[in-house]
Formats: C-alpha cells, sequence, structure tokens
C-alpha cells in the first residue's frame, strides 16, 4: 500500500547580508578598519568623509531601479554619460590611498621606525668574532638557523647531520656538529643553543662568577634535576649535607636564570599584537560613562558621480544595451555602498547597546573595580536586556575589549555561571575563583595548601564547593598543585 505522508518543517536561512552583518559585528577594531577599506578599494561609489552638500534626504531612498523602462519614450543621450570617464582603472582617487583613522583634532605627526637586527642576525653577528674556516662557519650558520624563537635547538644531531647534507649539500659528521655547538653555546644570550632545559641552565651558571652557592646549584642541576623539579628539597638536603639556608641559597641562584633565553632578546622581530579597546569606560561625578572607540564610526557616503549618473539615466529616453549594462554596475555599486554605510551604522548601535548593558549589569565592579563584586552573568541576562539574540551577544563578547579605570579587559571575561553561597544566595564563579587566588596568595610557601584543605577554608568562607571544583578553578587560573608551589 502506497501511503502519502506530509511533514512541515519550519527552518529559518539568513540572507548573505544578514550573514556579512554578523562578520561585521564580530570583528574588533583593528580588523574592522582592514574591512573597511578592503570595501572602499572594491567598490568605488564607497567614499569616506563628509559630503561637501548635505541632503535632508536621500534621493535615492524607497526608489526602486529594478524594473527599467525599456519603451520608444526613454531615450538617454550619448553625450549625457560617459561611462568610460567614471570607470576608467588609469588613475585611482585619493580616498582610496587614505586611510580614514583619525579624528579632525588628531595631529599629523611621522613616526619614525628603528631598523632592529633579529635575534638570528644578532647570533651571527657574535660568530663573525670567532676564528673559523669556512667548513665551520657554513655548520654553525646552520645552528644558528636551528635555533628557535625560545633560545633551543630542538633538533637531534643525527638529524641535523642528514639534514645539512640533503638540503644545504654540506658533508659533515656528528662530532664536528658536536664541536660547533660548544661555539654556539658561547654565544650571547647566555643559555641559547641547548638542546633541553637542563642544558640550558647548566650553560648560564657555567658562565656565572664560580661561588659556593653557584657550584652547588650546578651540582644540583647536573646530577638531582629530576629532585630538584619535583621540589624534593627534603631528598636534597640529605644528599649534599647542607644546611636550609644553604639550599636556600643555591636555588635562589637556579631562580634568577632564564629558561627561555631567546624571548628575552629585545631586538627579536617576534609579532605581537597591539590590543585596541573598542570601548571605554569612564567615572565621572561618580557616575559611569561610556563610549565607543571612534574608529568604529567612520564618515562615509555614497559617491556623489554615482548618485548623478543614476539620476542622468532616470531623466534619459533612449539606452542601449551597453548602455544598460554599465548602468546596472553602477546601480550594484551605488546599493552595496548603501548597504554597507547602514549596515556600519548597525554595528555601531549593537556594539554599543550591548556594552551599555553589560556596563550597568555589572555598574558595582566598574565603580569600584573590585572583582568580587562582579555578578553572575549569562549571554541570556544580556541579550534578553537589549532584545538581541545570544549569538549577536558571543560575537560582541568574544573579540571586544574595554579600557576601564582598572585596566583594558576582553568582555568575555565579565560572563560566568552562578553558584550558591551558603546563604542560598548567587554568586559568580569568578568571585570564587577571586578569594581562591587570594587564599593561595596568602598561604605559606613552605606549606602549601592542597585542594582538599583549600576546599574547607572556602567552605568556613561560605563557599561550599568541592575539592574537585577547586582543582578545575585552579588549572583555570593557571597555578600548579602544593608541591610545586612550595618554596624554601
Amino acid at each position: 500500500m502506497l501511503k502519502q505522508f506530509l511533514n512541515l518543517k519550519l527552518s529559518q536561512k539568513l540572507s548573505p547580508q544578514q550573514i556579512q552583518l554578523m562578520k561585521l559585528i564580530q570583528l574588533p577594531t583593528q580588523a574592522f578598519e582592514q574591512r573597511l577599506l578592503e570595501e572602499m578599494n572594491e567598490n568605488p561609489a564607497l567614499e569616506a568623509g563628509k559630503e561637501e552638500d548635505e541632503y535632508e534626504k536621500d534621493e535615492f531612498e524607497n526608489e526602486d531601479y529594478d524594473d527599467y523602462d525599456d519603451s520608444e519614450s526613454d531615450r538617454i543621450e550619448a553625450e549625457d554619460i560617459n561611462i568610460d570617464e567614471y570607470l576608467s582603472n588609469d588613475e585611482t582617487p585619493d580616498y582610496k590611498t587614505q586611510a580614514n583613522n583619525y579624528s579632525d583634532d588628531d595631529e599629523d605627526r611621522e613616526t619614525p621606525f628603528a631598523a632592529p637586527v633579529s635575534f638570528h642576525q644578532d647570533l651571527i653577528n657574535q660568530l663573525n668574532t670567532f676564528i673559523l674556516n669556512d667548513e665551520e662557519r657554513e655548520i654553525a650558520e646552520f645552528l644558528v638557523g636551528s635555533i628557535d624563537d625560545m633560545g633551543y635547538i630542538r633538533r637531534s644531531v643525527p638529524d641535523m647531520v642528514d639534514d645539512m647534507a640533503f638540503t644545504q649539500g654540506i658533508y659533515t659528521d656528528e662530532k664536528m656538529v658536536e664541536k660547533m655547538l660548544q661555539v654556539i653555546h658561547e654565544l650571547e644570550p647566555s643559555g641559547v643553543g641547548a638542546r633541553d632545559l637542563q642544558e640550558c641552565l647548566l650553560l648560564q651558571l657555567k658562565h656565572k662568577t664560580p661561588t659556593e652557592y653557584v657550584e652547588l646549584a650546578t651540582d644540583i642541576i647536573e646530577n638531582q634535576f629530576d629532585a630538584f623539579t619535583k621540589k624534593h628539597y627534603d631528598k636534597l638536603l640529605q644528599k649534599y649535607n647542607v644546611s636550609n639556608e644553604q639550599l636556600k641559597k643555591a636555588i635562589h641562584e637556579i631562580e634568577k636564570l632564564n629558561p627561555k633565553p631567546g624571548g628575552s632578546f629585545t631586538g627579536n622581530n617576534k609579532v605581537t599584537e597591539n590590543v585596541v579597546p573598542d570601548f571605554a569606560i569612564r567615572i565621572v561625578d561618580g557616575e559611569l560613562e561610556l563610549t565607543l572607540n571612534g574608529r568604529n564610526a567612520p564618515s562615509l557616503h555614497v559617491s556623489k558621480d554615482y548618485q548623478e549618473m543614476m539620476q542622468t539615466y532616470k531623466d534619459s529616453r533612449d539606452k542601449s544595451a551597453q548602455q544598460k549594462d554599465a548602468v546596472q554596475f553602477i546601480k550594484q555599486k551605488l546599493d552595496s555602498a548603501k548597504w554597507f554605510i547602514d549596515a556600519i551604522r548597525q554595528r555601531q548601535e549593537t556594539l554599543y547597546v550591548t556594552m551599555n548593558a553589560i556596563m550597568h549589569y555589572q555598574e558595582e565592579y566598574f565603580l569600584d573595580g573590585d572583582e568580587t563584586k562582579l555578578k553572575p552573568m549569562i549571554l541570556k541576562d544580556i541579550a534578553d536586556m537589549v532584545g538581541l539574540d545570544i549569538s549577536t551577544i558571543s560575537r560582541v563578547a568574544n573579540s571586544k575589549y574595554v579600557e576601564t579605570p582598572y585596566g583594558t579587559k576582553l568582555i568575555k571575561e565579565f560572563f560566568s555561571e552562578a553558584m550558591k553561597n551558603d546563604q542560598g544566595e548567587d554568586v559568580s564563579t569568578l568571585e570564587i575563583k577571586k578569594i581562591l587566588q587570594n587564599t593561595i596568595e596568602e598561604e605559606d610557601k613552605k606549606k602549601p595548601l592542597p585542594d582538599d584543605q583549600l576546599a574547607e577554608i572556602l567552605k568556613e568562607k561560605g563557599y561550599p564547593i568541592a575539592r574537585r571544583t577547586i582543582a578545575k578553578y585552579r588549572e583555570q587560573l593557571d597555578i600548579p598543585v602544593a608541591r610545586m608551589r612550595k618554596k624554601m
């Protein structure tokens, strides 16, 4: 028997423009500026700055250009519009080479740039002070090229011997490579070219002026490295038959060493991302004041030339196929420019109302900076306040920063789940983490508190949480276990 079933399925699809708007909302300030420049380069109908003539009404608003009348009564004169003039790529308009990142009162200053020497180039320069033959220099330079940004060589000697033969045509043996490693280990910063942390620390200790405590520290790293890393100080005291004070001073010598010698090089050309706050919160006369970074609100307008071209078409009575294609292109660019300007306005409004809601929700915190006053807050709380979708709130919170009197913060850090205290009141997990962090900072470092004791202390403070929850929060705070927090 043949049966028929009718299934009704409700689905919602976002239009391409809605998707583009969501992407714009997600962009932080610097990425938004880059996206803006790209759009202006792609669309000549979009221009920066204010129009010379302000129109009370957009003359093309509510007009429909999709339906063209091909009747003989409409005629366009060739001399009225020169498409080639407007679509020529021979000249690049000024707006394509200018960034609209500054307000009118910003000073126009040229910033001088230094030309820093890279980490690896500095090592090569140091090699030039050694007397080496051609073979030795080639091997030494290859070894320098194998050093990572932290200052380590993470590859085995046999692997490097093979690599030099296959890729560089340098035929050598492990003995020669080991000899050149000794040269690399003489370079600054001390410890560079080490194969592991133990060798890195030993190289630095051997460059120090020999003292009783440096020698003890060297012996510990060379022969008792495992006990040292696990902080088994009792074993070290018994092994070396020294006093607590002597061991403490030897360990202090080790703690002064740099485990990442390459990372401290001031000329290292690392890519660093400067955080540009998207918002700023200030306290004015005891009240919170929110501002959106002005770089998120550029002055844009639709090209007057393109509008005039469209108007000329409307007023004409004749149209050839070529001219119709050109005008269709003009219409597309005008529509795209108007949509982009409107999308930027919607982005500004969305960012502002979202951050404004967060600011008022966490008003107690923003007024005095006490992190224990951060209230439990989830995305739905803010979405309900401003009438936006949870995913939109997430896009704002995950990628935006706000400058506060207490430093620049990632907005998503203000969100947290709620937990009950012993009074049955909802408290933020951020508050509990802050109290946990303070408790660990105040502990006796000679006898650090294990997780079960930390759980008992927080319970006494009114926060009954399990030991496994303490462990989870401690890991999220990047705090090691008690044994690793122990100090002499």
